[in-house]
């Protein structure tokens, strides 16, 4: 058996995730694998049979998508090229983390694809949910990387098809301390806006973690750091508190340490208001945007304990095992993906 793994590269989060993943997959079968994407800090520890530009979406400096930015980094035409070339017909089936090239490939050639994300979990009807509904949102979430059966990560098993986040080995091997600083990353904000606005609060430590430096510096009671795992893993491990978008990895890591955790969802990204809404359910306290009125907050959940108790077993290798399993019976009843969606002919995309 061959098969092609697929990852979104726009975000530390799934390529966490691949460095879980693609060992166990390695065990199982031959497999290739492929990124699309280029917004991660992080990066594999080997070369990936495909990388590809696919789909980026872009961050701005207040906290949210910049889509004026994100249309112009899209190159439609080769994205289209992209899912032309690329053979997916070599592999018994795909297995999909929210990666866009592949997915709409496998549903043009008529490859079984198999999505294991974070994304398909906001798909499930069990789930808890924003108070807003946002059309474009709901509309990439849907089909931004369409699947024909998925299996979803979640903070909590809301669903048979859901299941518990995947923990990084660092994470869950790691000697929890506590060193009374507190870790931000925030990368849709600007550097300048947050140390003005978190240095406000003189008696605490910060450590920023920002992913446009080179070199880490230090302004009064902040330190500003570039995005590394070895750094921000050290950082995570021993602070007092978490402060983060509402992503997924970043928060499931902060809850399974056992530290203090506030999210701040990113602006016109629906997916971390699904998560911010998990959260809250759980919780974790939700600030929308850092603003000035919502200042009081921030200080009030550093001076008082907000922490939440989960239970994250590492069940990832059951989880590849049992899709295996079901893909040699045939045998995918109840893990249908929901969409319903039509391809775009590609000469409207052009």
């Amino acid at each position: 058996m061959k098969i092609l793994y697929a990852v979104q590269g726009t975000g530390n989060g799934h390529v966490s995730r691949a460095r879980e993943i693609i060992p166990l997959l390695r065990k199982r079968c031959e497999t290739d694998v492929l990124i699309s994407g280029d917004q991660a800090n992080l990066s594999l520890p080997f070369e990936p049979e495909f990388r590809l530009h696919g789909l980026t979406f872009a961050h701005g400096k207040k906290g949210g998508i910049d889509f004026s930015k994100t249309y112009k980094k899209a190159n439609v035409r080769r994205f289209m090229e992209e899912i032309n070339s690329l053979p997916v017909k070599d592999y018994d089936f795909v297995l999909n983390d929210f990666e866009p090239v592949s997915a709409w490939a496998c549903y043009k050639k008529k490859v079984p694809c198999i999505a294991l994300s974070h994304q398909s979990a906001l798909l499930d009807s069990g789930i808890p949910k924003p108070d807003h509904k946002d059309p474009i949102g709901s509309f990439i979430l849907k089909n931004y990387a369409p699947s024909g059966y998925y299996f979803g990560l979640h903070f909590s098993r809301y669903s048979k098809q859901l299941f518990t986040p995947i923990i990084r080995k660092e994470i869950r091997e790691a000697s929890k301390v506590n060193k009374g600083h507190y870790t931000v990353y925030l990368p849709a904000y600007d550097d300048n806006f947050l140390l003005e606005y978190l240095g406000r609060i003189s008696d605490i430590k910060f450590q920023i973690f920002s992913p446009v430096i080179a070199k880490p510096y230090v302004k009064d009671n902040i330190e500003i750091r570039p995005v590394d795992s070895r750094s921000f893993t050290q950082s995570i491990v021993s602070c007092e508190g978490i402060l983060c978008g509402a992503g997924f990895e970043t928060p499931a890591e902060a809850l399974f340490l056992g530290k203090k955790l506030l999210v701040v969802p990113m602006k016109n990204q629906y997916e971390q208001f699904f998560n911010a809404a998990a959260l809250k359910s759980m919780g974790v306290p939700v600030v929308k945007k850092l603003t000035k009125s919502k200042f009081e907050r921030i200080c009030e959940w550093i001076v008082q304990d907000y922490k939440i108790e989960v239970t994250y077993p590492d069940v990832t290798e059951k989880i590849i095992n049992r899709i295996f399993e079901m893909y040699v019976d045939g045998n995918f009843e109840g893990f249908k993906s929901p969409r319903k969606f039509k391809m775009i002919p590609s000469k409207k995309l052009l």
